[in-house]
């Protein structure tokens, strides 16, 4: 390691805080702690903090871009996959409902979103007595009760 280099870093290690991204700041800020007496010297040291500094700021972004462009693109892969789950129903006889006795009779529209076919299916209750008495249909199919 060179001379520049091992100075700079030996004023890292206990200053850091007090750098930042501006030669001037950081020029300022070597005035501060160290006696440097040549010009040219104290010049290079501040300018390679410089560049280390807005090196390491440079890649934090990067890192960071990373890891949110990583956590979105798992978030979009994990979306679709609980949308094409395989627990979804293929047709109207795979399609299982219940009724917990509802107050009136009621007409209700069910889409079955299957990711083979997407069929729409009408629930009518006529009589909610049971839940044998439920009818569904299916608007190509007669009625089937369940």
């Amino acid at each position: 390691m060179d001379r520049i280099k091992r100075l700079a870093f030996e004023v890292l290690d206990g200053h850091k805080s007090k750098f930042g991204g501006d030669f001037v700041d950081n020029k300022k800020a070597l005035n501060q702690i160290s006696i440097i007496r040549s010009k040219s010297l104290k010049n290079k040291i501040a300018g390679y903090i410089t560049k280390f500094i807005k090196k390491e700021i440079r890649e934090e972004k990067t890192k960071q871009a990373r890891i949110e462009s990583s956590r979105s693109e798992q978030v979009e892969t994990v979306i679709p996959e609980s949308v094409e789950g395989d627990d979804a129903p293929e047709s109207a006889e795979e399609l299982t409902l219940t009724n917990d006795a509802p107050e009136s009779a009621e007409e209700l529209t069910l889409t079955n979103d299957a990711p083979e076919s997407a069929e729409e299916l009408t629930l009518t209750n006529d009589a909610p007595e049971s839940a044998e008495e439920l009818t569904l249909t299916n608007e190509s199919d007669e009625p089937k009760t369940e």
